[in-house]
């Protein structure tokens, strides 16, 4: 029961802050590509929040998010460059992403948090199979 009420406040944390993320994404050049990734974030949590598990929607979204901050780690202008290359310069300094690996680090690292929430869920619902909804 403790766990249970300690996820609640954590999907409602990361509900908040998933619609903030994506609400911020105005000026992002794609927005049209991070705004439903946050949204598809927030959804998730909503619904962990009120106990309903969706399998099939965890795995997708885990899935494509994994496949993304790969290819987000490997891109010419991606991660791997930021932390060889550019000596892991800061990436929160300024809002304004003024070099190509400082917005491919900021999406990755936002991609890890996703990954890190969806499968904290998933975990614990799929351990808890009386809850689970198909």
């Amino acid at each position: 029961m403790k766990n249970n009420i300690v996820l609640k406040i954590i999907n409602a944390l990361f509900i908040v802050l998933f619609v903030i993320s994506a609400g911020l994404q105005y000026n992002d050049p794609d927005p049209y590509i991070w705004a439903p990734i946050y949204l598809y974030g927030a959804v998730l949590c909503y619904y962990a929040y009120t106990g309903k598990f969706y399998p099939k929607a965890y795995m997708a979204g885990i899935g494509v998010f994994l496949i993304y901050a790969l290819y987000l780690f490997f891109e010419k202008d991606g991660v791997l460059n930021w932390a060889l290359y550019h000596n892991r310069e800061n990436i929160a300094g300024s809002m304004k992403a003024t070099k190509p690996w400082i917005e491919a680090t900021r999406e990755f690292f936002g991609l890890l948090i996703l990954i890190a929430i969806l499968s904290m869920n998933w975990i614990y619902y799929a351990n808890n199979k009386s809850k689970l909804l198909f």
